[in-house]
Order: C-alpha cells, then structure tokens, then sequence
C-alpha cells in the first residue's frame, strides 16, 4: 500500500524570526547576516535585538541596511569619538551619542515601531528592576538608544517612568522575545562566540586607525572638555573652581583617550596589569557570554549563526567592513543547516 499525503495537510510557510545578540563593533556582522539571508531568499517576518542587535536591526526594518553599511565602512576612530559625543558628567556614563541618534533619525526616518515591517522589538533592562523589558511600540530611536546604553559608557534613558540601560545584560541574544512575537523558526545570531581565551594580542591595524594621532586626540579632549564646562551650567567661570581642577580634568581625559583609541584601533600592548577600560570591556564581554550560553540553553533557537569575529574589539567600529564579511560568511557556511530548518 502507498501511503500519499492529504492536500489538506500541507502546512502554511514558517513564520521565521531573527534574533539579533549583542556585541558593540562586533554587532555589525548583522549586517553581512541579514544581506545573505535576503540573497538566499530568506526574509525574517519578525526581528529582534539587544544592543547593537537592536540597532542594526531597526535600521534593516526601514529598509536601508545597505546604506548603514557604507556609512559604517567609511568610519574613522576620530568620526566615532565625534558621534558617541563624550561628556563630562556625574550621571550615568562617558557618552551620551547625541549625535548618533541625530544621524539616525534624519537619515533613516523618524519611525515609531508600530510602522515597521517585518516587526520589530528591542530588549533594554531595568535598571532599578532588574527585569527585561520588551520594547514593541513608541519611537524607534529611543528603544534602540536604550538597547544600547552600555553601563558606565553611555547613559541610560528614561522611557515610561523607567531607567533603562543595555539589554545584554538581561538577554544578549532575543531568542524569547522572537517566539513571543509568533516565529515558529528562529535564526539566532551571536557574535561573542569565540571572544574569550582566543582574542590576538597584537591584530592586524587598518591604516585608518593611525588617526587620531596623539596631539589631535588631546586637542579632541579639550574639544570635549570645552563643550562639557558649557554645557553643564554649574560651572560658570575657571575662577570660580580654580585651574587646578581644569588642570586634573584635562590631565585625566588626557591621559584616558589615548589607551580608549588604542583599544580601539587594536594597538594595546601587553603591560604589567591591563588597563580601567580594558579591564571593564573584558568583564561586560565575560558577563555577557555566560548569560548568552544560559539563555540559548534554556531557549534553543532552530539554527545557531556565530561569526567569527574574535580578533575585533569592542568599540573598533572602524572595522566594520571585517565584521559585515563575517557575517555573511556566517550565513554561508551554515546555508544547509539554515535551509533545513526552513524545510526548503
């Protein structure tokens, strides 16, 4: 006997997700993985992200990922201290990226969530809470901005009543927030894989990272310190604080830019002990990889997408371009599994 199957149960197509993880500069290969989706005809009905997962993310729902691409290849180390817009205050964190929203919003639209499609959410923290929170309506730009609001590096932001802060802390990579928005299939991507234990000490140098040089990265942090005395209103005249404290202050920007520019530009040296930001970049990537293994345990997603983006820092944004490839590497090396889920 020949067992044929029943016009009748043949199953709709798979709602599919995408959850986009967290990983500053390393977030990027989002990119190069929603480009070779789209290439082999894979269309996410819904996407998710933490941090710059969220950012990327919300960018491709607009429809003009292509054009962050190029945007991002052109970035300079001295461009992007300019769009993280530091400043000298006492609340919250070294940077506010004013500017950057700025950008955003005037070359990808003021949206609100609602709009897009696919559909769209971001993940911050409480951070009084403690808790996740989903963010799935109101301005996009201000979900994104509180998605990625690093502790101690940016701001956090206040939406509803609440503080929040950088969604990695609670659920770097989405994968519920996926499946609770109705995807059936979830593609997950995390690009803080292979960070720990593996990273080269001495990476190759893209020849734009020999800028900003020494005296244009103190001229830069005078530049900042100057925006900073105005800005903050409590600081009427250097005679009202004496120039000692300017002094301190410049001395410490001073002397804090250049070990930031050198992360950065992946030229840190091995030293007696590791520097303050290298120390806080180590410990949030430590933090981050071991929430991200408990949640993708406990929330298996279909298909694993993890670039290897080990040799990239933190904030070395400069170097886009390398991680958008290895997005879409990612994508490649795992189109079977990818098609597979897909039941193509």
């Amino acid at each position: 006997m020949i067992l044929k199957a029943s016009p009748d149960n043949t199953l709709p197509p798979p709602r599919v997700g995408i959850a986009l993880g967290a990983g500053s500069a390393r977030g990027l290969a989002h990119l190069g993985v929603l480009k070779a989706l789209n290439e082999l005809d894979i269309y996410p009905d819904v996407v998710c992200g933490t941090s710059m997962g969220a950012l990327v993310g919300a960018v491709y729902c607009t429809g003009r990922g292509e054009e962050l691409a190029s945007w991002v290849g052109a970035l300079t180390p001295r461009e992007i201290l300019h769009y993280m817009e530091i400043r000298l205050r006492p609340q919250g964190g070294m940077a506010v990226a004013g500017r950057l929203m700025t950008y955003l919003r005037s070359t990808f639209g003021d949206h609100t969530i609602e709009e897009l499609a696919p559909a769209f959410a971001a993940v911050a923290t409480d951070l009084y809470r403690g808790r996740e929170t989903w963010l799935q309506k109101g301005p996009l730009w201000d979900a994104v901005r509180a998605s990625i609001a690093i502790p101690g590096m940016l701001t956090p932001v206040q939406l509803q009543n609440r503080w929040l802060v950088d969604g990695a802390l609670v659920n770097p990579v989405p994968v519920s927030l996926c499946r609770a928005m109705g995807a059936n299939v979830i593609i997950a991507v995390n690009v803080n894989s292979d960070l720990l234990g593996r990273r080269d000490p001495t990476p190759a140098v893209d020849p734009r990272s020999a800028e900003p040089t020494p005296a244009e990265a103190e001229a830069l942090a005078q530049e900042q310190l100057a925006a900073a005395s105005a800005e903050a209103g409590d600081v009427a005249t250097e005679e009202a604080v004496g120039p000692s404290l300017f002094d301190r202050i410049g001395a410490s920007l001073r002397g804090a830019s250049a070990p930031m520019l050198n992360f950065w530009n992946g030229d840190e040296r091995p030293a007696l002990a590791p520097g303050t930001f290298n120390v806080m970049a180590t410990a949030l990537t430590v933090m981050q990889d071991r929430i991200t293994r408990s949640r993708l345990a406990g929330e298996p997603p279909d298909v694993v997408i993890a670039p290897r983006l080990g040799h990239i820092g933190l904030l070395e944004f400069n170097r886009g371009a390398e991680a958008i490839d290895a997005g879409y590497a990612s994508v490649m090396r795992m189109r079977d599994v990818i098609e597979h889920a897909l039941d193509r």
